[in-house]
């Protein structure tokens, strides 16, 4: 096809499916490449519109494309917004049943109009995936937080090494990786990872215009924050470390006249979408949160966002301060900090990096408490708590978390939250065969229809349903038509996935003995020496006060040639400072113009008081006295 009929059909895509009139900057540029058949990197800051980049060409394309994310909620939140616009998709992550995920790879399989399966990294190694892949006509690979592939990233997941091996499958299909936020080494490592046929990378300028960036100390950090509220309408977000602190914050907003709500992974699923719910509509005006939000959601009005705490990598804090002014209105970003703070960071960095040893007893704990055979246990799924487990081993909680988090880097492990936040149900009876189960068992009939009627889809893939809905159309308890649910699975009727609340942990690999655990000292080392690094980084964001806010960020990330944004709290200071340079050389011109009058000094600060403060001009005059312009008689 011709680029100028390609053009009209990805605007046509747009406009059909998005309602779009036209492409944001560079993104029909990073669309056409890929229809060129040309692998792509595409590094568009938060907001700058990456689902775009790989909806559209793959519906262009045809075909199915497959879309490797770590992020669970996007997943669930693209996958949501794709059906609405009436193209199908579905996702595969860590925590869905074995049934789950056929009924998925069925429809990518044998639905010729089925075109995104969303897969989390730690899928493409599993035997059911592999085993159907090359089956699927695959037209496109798309990889999200493409960051995670290369060591050299603030989030380096193995899982993401295996998106190499499954082009293989698909030696002619694109790959488009995408990412906010990547330094130039991350840049060529990504590129080099995913076996690009050549280098080729489209960046929009990391530059917010219309977010300004401010970092103030200050040791009554609430009382700054209601200041801000006050000065800044609208909506905004404020970031935290802790799930504890979301909920003492937000409270100490509604005290105070400011309608605030907290959110962090530990909150039951409904209760965190209605929390996001009330925020993006705008009854809640400031949400208190972790990290743990923000992925996936685009609010286009939020005038600031405020930090807290400092965060422990530069990438993190541009991608949470960019969800501001996405709308390309004013907007600030505005970190609040003391010394404490800079201790607590680097007390973190020697917590994340326990010994070895110590790794290892997690591993063989992790092992014997989920009753692990040696050499079996590849992709078993666990509920998981860390607070019990760390007990159980007599460990501080933190460091098994980092723990935890390193054996997640070996690909021996992951811990996921809340990966099942809605209930589900597929059934596998239909036809003559649900007819003949009515006769046996008549008194499940009417409940079984009410399904039916309820939800549709429900005999080709699993649909999500909620139990208070059905208790009111059937005039049942919640836990009645859980019982119903449960007996109709038993009868093998239909298969019900209840909702989950609690982390999950998957063993990506089958046990092996711990000493045996591979840990390469000079890697270990390496990404110790790199955290040390990215943290430094962010503590001379912090405490610079002579470098432009967005010069320090932009030069982070490899634009060294940017200007001085002129707004921020290092640029206002400075032009503080200059105009009283400039007030100076007035007071000094005219306190000698007076004084060659042989006008004594007394009456020269007579004369100008109505110009100048009595203690400036005496201030000056000392200097000019020492540098010798005039004798100091008064």
């Amino acid at each position: 096809m011709e680029t100028t009929d390609r053009t009209i059909q990805i605007h046509d895509i747009l406009k059909q499916y998005w309602g779009y009139p036209a492409f944001r900057p560079l993104q029909e540029d990073i669309i056409l490449s890929v229809l060129e058949g040309r692998d792509t990197l595409a590094l568009l800051p938060t907001g700058g519109g990456k689902s775009v980049c790989f909806q559209v060409p793959a519906l262009a394309l045809g075909g199915v494309c497959i879309v490797v994310t770590p992020l669970v909620s996007l997943m669930k939140d693209q996958v949501a917004h794709l059906k609405a616009n009436g193209i199908k998709a579905a996702a595969i992550y860590s925590g869905m049943s074995r049934e789950e995920i056929l009924s998925v790879m069925s429809n990518a399989l044998f639905d010729e109009e089925f075109r995104f399966l969303y897969v989390s990294p730690e899928r493409l190694r599993t035997e059911t995936f592999l085993t159907n892949l090359p089956k699927i006509p695959v037209h496109m690979i798309a990889v999200d937080e493409a960051h995670c592939i290369s060591q050299w990233g603030y989030d380096f997941r193995p899982p993401y090494l295996q998106i190499a091996e499954i082009r293989q499958f698909f030696p002619q299909v694109p790959v488009l990786a995408l990412t906010a936020t990547a330094t130039p080494e991350v840049v060529k490592d990504i590129q080099q990872k995913l076996h690009f046929k050549e280098e080729n990378v489209f960046q929009k300028s990391f530059k917010r215009d219309n977010l300004t960036y401010f970092v103030v100390k200050e040791s009554d950090k609430n009382g700054r924050m209601l200041r801000i509220m006050q000065r800044y309408p609208g909506t905004g977000v404020v970031y935290v470390r802790n799930r504890r602190k979301t909920q003492e914050v937000a409270e100490f907003l509604r005290q105070n006249g400011v309608s605030a709500d907290y959110y962090h992974a530990g909150v039951e699923a409904r209760e965190r979408d209605r929390k996001q719910e009330a925020w993006m509509t705008g009854k809640t005006r400031v949400i208190v949160a972790t990290n743990a939000f923000g992925m996936g959601i685009d609010k286009p009005d939020v005038r600031f966002v405020i930090h807290l705490d400092i965060p422990d990598t530069l990438e993190a804090y541009f991608q949470e301060a960019g969800r501001g002014g996405r709308d390309l209105k004013p907007s600030v970003a505005i970190m609040l900090y003391d010394e404490y703070d800079i201790r607590q960071l680097r007390r973190n960095l020697t917590l994340s990096f326990p010994p070895i040893e110590r790794v290892r007893e997690v591993y063989e704990h992790l092992c014997q408490h989920y009753k692990i055979p040696m050499g079996a246990g590849q992709n078993l799924t666990f509920p998981f708590s860390l607070s019990q487990n760390a007990k159980e081993l007599k460990m501080d909680v933190n460091q098994y978390y980092n723990a935890l988090r390193i054996l997640e880097k070996t690909g021996a492990i992951v811990v996921s939250e809340h990966l099942r936040d809605t209930s589900k149900i597929h059934f596998k009876m239909y036809g003559d065969e649900l007819m003949q189960y009515y006769k046996m068992q008549p008194q499940n009939e009417t409940f079984v229809k009410l399904l039916l009627r309820s939800y549709a889809g429900v005999f080709t893939q699993f649909v999500n349903i909620q139990e208070e809905v059905i208790a009111a159309r059937a005039e049942m308890t919640v836990e009645q038509v859980a019982e119903q649910l449960k007996l109709l699975h038993s009868d093998k009727v239909l298969t019900y996935e209840p909702q989950s609340e609690i982390p999950l942990l998957v063993f990506l690999e089958n046990r092996i003995d711990a000493k045996h655990l591979y840990f390469d000292p000079k890697d270990y080392d390496d990404r110790k020496r790199r955290a040390e690094e990215r943290l430094e980084a962010v503590i001379h964001y912090v405490i610079t006060d002579y470098t432009c806010r967005s010069q320090l960020l932009l030069s982070y990330f490899g634009e060294t040639k940017s200007e001085p944004c002129g707004s921020c709290d290092v640029c206002i200071s400075h032009r503080k400072q200059m105009k009283q340079g400039n007030k100076e050389e007035m007071m000094r011109t005219d306190i000698k113009t007076m004084y060659d009058q042989n006008l004594s000094l007394r009456d020269i600060l007579d004369r100008l008081a109505a110009q100048y403060a009595e203690d400036e001009m005496v201030e000056v005059m000392r200097r000019m006295v020492e540098e010798g312009e005039f004798g100091g008689e008064s």
